[in-house]
């Protein structure tokens, strides 16, 4: 399966890490550090009872669909997809920072905070202590924990140690018992996101999310990802429960960013200035 590759790739450049001066060294880049933006406040804000909030996502590539565009071979630029996401009205961002499976960089992260005022997600595979050092780091105002990768005690762990560095935490489920197991050892987190994707067949199924939402509380923030890709879906998964939704693919594909997310999100608040999207060229 290819988690468990991710996940054994990771550990492996972890052992790489595993110094007190590496450590250190976050930790004084820490100090140089804002305070994190809030993430789960930016998607309860732009959340309604039509249309959830979008976490736009900033990705080169994935094991599965190799390269999101042809031209990402030759010229790839985070900040200027950030900044189309931002004028297009998303509300939050998601920045891959995985090297070996997604051509990722935490560098991508740096650079997109220092050019746009939404909060970002550091979309890695946590599997050790060191990670959440980097993201906070550099710039991440959230994390992910995904359930499917994590044992019990890691998942109490990491998010005990993620709230302790200020930043917000989305934990992912994909199936019934993840979902039982964070309700129940992690119940005060309001942060949970539903990956409509199987990890063993990377095929999405929307009923994945209609399905889990049925069984969160009310007081959680529900986040649909994955297999979101026209207005329907988005109008399926409010329905459903979801206050918010990770997008990357269809607007990576799309010819043009800004109306994507118009069609996506028809209230969404667009730049005057030159379409989104035009820069693909």
């Amino acid at each position: 399966m290819i988690l468990s590759r991710i996940l054994d790739h990771k550990k492996s450049e972890l052992r790489r890490k595993q110094s007190r001066g590496y450590l250190s060294s976050m930790k004084t880049r820490i100090a140089d550090q804002t305070a994190p933006l809030g993430f789960i406040q930016a998607l309860e804000t732009g959340t309604s009872s039509t249309a959830p909030a979008l976490i736009a996502e900033v990705k080169k590539a994935s094991p599965s669909q190799g390269l999101m565009r042809p031209e990402f071979k030759d010229r790839f630029d985070p900040v200027d997809i950030a900044t189309q996401y931002e004028n297009a009205g998303a509300h939050a961002l998601s920045v891959l920072t995985d090297q070996e499976f997604f051509q990722g960089n935490l560098e991508f992260l740096t650079s997109v905070k220092k050019a746009v005022r939404l909060p970002a997600l550091n979309k890695e595979f946590m599997v050790g202590e060191i990670q959440f050092y980097e993201a906070r780091a550099y710039g991440a105002d959230c994390v992910l924990l995904i359930v499917a990768g994590l044992d019990r005690i890691q998942l109490e762990d990491f998010f005990v140690l993620a709230t302790e560095l200020h930043l917000d935490v989305l934990i992912e489920t994909h199936n019934e018992k993840e979902l039982d197991t964070v309700l129940e050892r992690v119940p005060q987190a309001t942060l949970i996101g539903i990956n409509n994707r199987d990890l063993k067949t990377f095929s999405t199924d929307l009923n994945v999310t209609e399905r889990l939402a049925k069984r969160i509380p009310s007081d959680k923030l529900i986040v649909s990802e994955s297999g979101i890709h026209k207005r329907d879906d988005v109008v399926r998964i409010v329905e459903a429960g979801a206050k918010a939704m990770l997008i990357g693919e269809s607007l990576l594909r799309a010819q043009s960013i800004e109306v994507k997310i118009k069609e996506l999100l028809p209230t969404a608040i667009t730049s005057t200035e030159e379409p989104a999207g035009t820069r693909w060229v």
